[in-house]
């Protein structure tokens, strides 16, 4: 989770903050999110012998389920927020320089960190959010793959989180992860970040529950199905 959440919100970081170095478009664009960040994190996961489940939403629908024992889900969501609280602070440590140099209204905000709407009406963006998570885990079969921490299930899984933030991720920004939004969220809050704009805590439960809704939704079809 700390790998994910360092190399997503490090992404975004370049695209926001005052920086004196250029970087290649197509190496910050959130779409990156799914490539580089899931995918390693998903094979760092593997080889310390995890299943890859850097999602709080994933953990308990599955579990749900009989997908996962719940015997095991409190390490998991333990080791999702506190490692994507620790992924958060290293961005805030590795950047401060350039948080300094950048006020809120210049892009300093927690957008860098945690999503938002492009047009605020939390209903449809909970339901955006419920909807994105639930193809993601169903429509692509992520439930069919088995452990993917082996072979480039990594890469597949990856792939499938760009498709999906390309298709269905406009309208909120496509948290699809509880812990993704949260924690992070959470560290530009309480961290000392340099001239930082609000948390916007009031938009926070969207991001957080959405995802987990998606799962359930699906894994429980999954269930029924099979």
């Amino acid at each position: 989770m700390p790998i994910l959440v360092l190399f997503a919100n490090s992404l975004v970081n370049l695209l926001y903050v005052s920086a004196d170095v250029a970087q290649l478009g197509v190496m910050t664009s959130d779409y990156c999110v799914g490539l580089y960040s899931v995918t390693f994190g998903v094979y760092v996961a593997g080889q310390f012998g995890a299943q890859g489940h850097l999602n709080p939403a994933v953990t308990i629908g599955f579990a749900a389920f009989g997908f996962f024992p719940w015997s095991q889900v409190m390490p998991y969501l333990l080791g999702q927020f506190l490692g994507a609280f620790v992924g958060a602070a290293l961005v805030i440590l590795h950047y401060y320089p350039h948080f300094k140099a950048t006020k809120a209204d210049e892009g300093n905000s927690v957008g860098i960190f945690a999503t938002g709407p492009a047009i605020n009406n939390p209903v449809f963006n909970f339901l955006s959010e419920t909807i994105a998570t639930f193809v993601f885990i169903f429509t692509f079969t992520l439930l069919n793959l088995g452990n993917f921490t082996q072979g480039l299930k990594p890469l597949i899984v990856g792939f499938l989180i760009m498709v999906v933030g390309q298709a269905l991720g406009s309208m909120t920004g496509f948290a699809l992860n509880s812990a993704r939004d949260f924690s992070p969220r959470l560290a530009y809050a309480i961290l000392p970040v340099p001239n930082k704009g609000g948390a916007n805590w009031a938009y926070a439960w969207v991001p957080v529950l959405g995802p987990i809704a998606g799962v359930l939704l699906a894994s429980g079809l999954q269930a029924l199905l099979k």
